[in-house]
């Protein structure tokens, strides 16, 4: 079950970038352009923070249940912090990642109920584009920290 979840996890990392990047497009272009805010963007806002979930859900299933690396890192948190590939799994990655989707949430939640649809553009890109940077900066490339696979089979 963990090389299925993992590959889960790993594959639907790219729907959160996907349509992290378009939510951004289309927040600036309307913040810019002052256009109403569209049922469309609505809809991408929302596949942003619903791909930030299942995102979240599968990483909690793996680091409270099957990642042997996440129980390694859990077992000795002060041998973990000594060791930067363990830190990052232990404590790094995931609380920055929990911290994302909560920016993510927050951020949909105040766009919404923005009265103006300017407004509405604005909030959104603003906290959408600080939950992407953090999950940009926490995705395993190699460059800062540890490097996985970016396509998992």
């Amino acid at each position: 079950m963990y090389p299925a979840v993992l590959a889960l996890h790993s594959w639907s990392r790219w729907l959160v970038v996907i349509f992290g990047l378009i939510v951004l497009y289309r927040a600036f272009v309307g913040w810019q352009n002052r256009r109403p805010y569209l049922g469309a963007d609505n809809g991408m806002a929302a596949a942003f923070v619903g791909s930030m979930h299942l995102q979240l859900l599968l990483g909690l299933i793996l680091y409270f249940g099957l990642s042997p690396v996440a129980q390694q890192a859990t077992q000795n948190m002060g041998a973990a912090m000594k060791n930067p590939e363990l830190r990052f799994w232990g404590v790094e990655h995931i609380a920055t990642m929990i911290l994302a989707v909560i920016i993510a949430q927050v951020g949909r939640s105040l766009s919404k109920k923005a009265l103006n649809p300017v407004s509405k553009h604005k909030k959104a890109f603003i906290w959408f584009a600080v939950a992407l940077v953090l999950v940009l900066l926490m995705i395993p490339w190699g460059i800062w920290n540890p490097e996985r696979p970016l396509f998992r089979i």
